[in-house]
């Protein structure tokens, strides 16, 4: 009898949670967005610059400064309209630069650092920051990009040293990267509280302050406080409209919360008109998953697999081509592969869940089980690893600890895709 109260209970649950209430996202906001988009002076400036900087390359190619200073713009560029051969252009700018300076200058290994990060090139930008504290060790400019790499590596001891060498700074710099390691640590208010921190202490700089009000309603949908979060994205666009990370955050909202494919839809395919990354149509396969719609979401997933994999993109997007492989796209050999890759280069336990998952979708049970063991039991894991982990562990008749996994992730299920909600609420009934 008491199973029968508790099962009916979680039922009530799930299904009061699973309710909508009223729409977060103001239709007519984002019906004017659309309808009024036009380039921002920001962007119009930054266009600007590209091309002056440009043609000052291809008149005076061996003049020291303008190699950096065209790849800086680049990289704004790049944020600004995602195309990745930006990114590229900069990087093969600046690595130029650092043989023209014979590999004396710390800043352009730092300058290289960051952008092997973005495009996640860990094991690279690790070694370049080594050279940059070997030729400039009293730079506290290290300290900050020491820590992004150790984070992303998974030396999360190293990375929180590091942070506490800085904890008297309390500048943005410090703040953003404290809200990282709250989050992953598993303390989601001090996080948020230090992002929103950081956007108080970004100055004039917009870019900055746009980024941390954009992350800190990340991690308020995270939480699941979306009307929060809300906020939060529609202060950044008001700053500058280019901001299209936040403008499919709404998009999101919409679909996750209000249940509003179509407005959902129309943020997806105008961001999507506007920015060369595959972002958007990972969104709109999403979409497509909340209408039920297997040819829609076929569609769009064979597109952002198109896009993703291509040479120029290396790693960027495996975490995704992993998820995709393991299901609608249904390719398990494709997603262990890539899940062997990302441990490689970021032994971190949210990879290693990845390949967890990867290999139990292989059919690898055991193999899948022990290394689950070794590396991602216990482990601080996301909503989506989570949920990985719950669904092996159902496979493997562990219904208990399927149980705790699926509980675990439904807190998290603003992260997660329609289906994989749909699925959690089944699975918790």
């Amino acid at each position: 009898m008491k199973n029968i109260i508790t099962a009916f209970l979680i039922s009530l649950l799930v299904i009061s949670c699973g309710r909508s209430g009223n729409p977060i996202v103001n239709q007519s906001f984002a019906d004017s967005l659309i309808a009024n988009y036009h380039t921002s002076p920001a962007a119009q400036t930054t266009d600007s610059n590209v091309v002056f900087w440009q043609r000052r390359m291809e008149t005076l190619p061996e003049n020291f400064v303008n190699g950096p200073k065209y790849a800086s713009y680049l990289i704004t560029h790049f944020h600004q309209s995602g195309d990745i051969k930006d990114l590229l252009k900069a990087d093969s700018l600046m690595k130029e630069s650092n043989k023209a300076n014979r590999e004396k200058e710390p800043g352009i290994f730092r300058t290289l650092s960051s952008f092997a990060m973005l495009q996640h090139q860990f094991q690279n930008a690790d070694s370049f920051i080594k050279r940059a504290s070997l030729l400039d060790p009293d730079n506290a400019a290290n300290i900050y990009m020491g820590f992004d790499v150790a984070f992303e590596l998974g030396d999360y001891d190293k990375a929180q040293k590091l942070l506490q060498s800085i904890a008297k700074d309390n500048s943005y710099g410090y703040l953003f990267r404290r809200s990282k390691y709250e989050h992953y640590a598993g303390s989601l208010d001090t996080a948020i509280n230090c992002m929103t921190q950081a956007a108080e202490q970004a100055g004039n700089n917009k870019h900055l302050e746009q980024v941390a009000l954009s992350n800190a309603a990340d991690l308020n949908i995270h939480k699941g406080h979306l009307a929060d979060a809300y906020e939060l994205y529609v202060k950044s666009i008001k700053i500058d409209a280019a901001d299209f990370h936040s403008i499919m955050g709404l998009g999101w909202i919409a679909l996750v919360h209000d249940k509003n494919d179509t407005l959902a839809e129309k943020i997806f395919q105008f961001v999507h008109q506007r920015q060369a990354s595959p972002d958007a149509l990972l969104k709109l396969e999403q979409m497509a998953e909340a209408r039920n719609d297997s040819v829609l979401e076929n569609k769009y997933a064979a597109a952002f697999e198109a896009q993703a994999t291509q040479s120029d993109y290396g790693r960027m997007y495996n975490k995704y081509l992993i998820d995709l492989y393991t299901g609608i796209l249904n390719n398990p050999a494709k997603a262990v592969a890539l899940a062997e890759g990302e441990i490689s280069s970021r032994p971190t336990p949210q990879a290693y869940a990845w390949y967890v998952w990867s290999l139990f979708y292989n059919g690898q049970k055991d193999k899948a089980y022990e290394v689950f063991k070794q590396y991602v039991s216990n482990k601080p894991l996301e909503g989506l690893e989570l949920y990985y982990m719950g669904k092996m562990m159902k496979g493997l008749n562990k219904g208990y600890n399927a149980q705790q996994f699926f509980k675990a992730a439904y807190k998290n299920r603003y992260d997660l895709s329609p289906a994989k909600v749909r699925d959690l609420e089944n699975s918790l009934e």
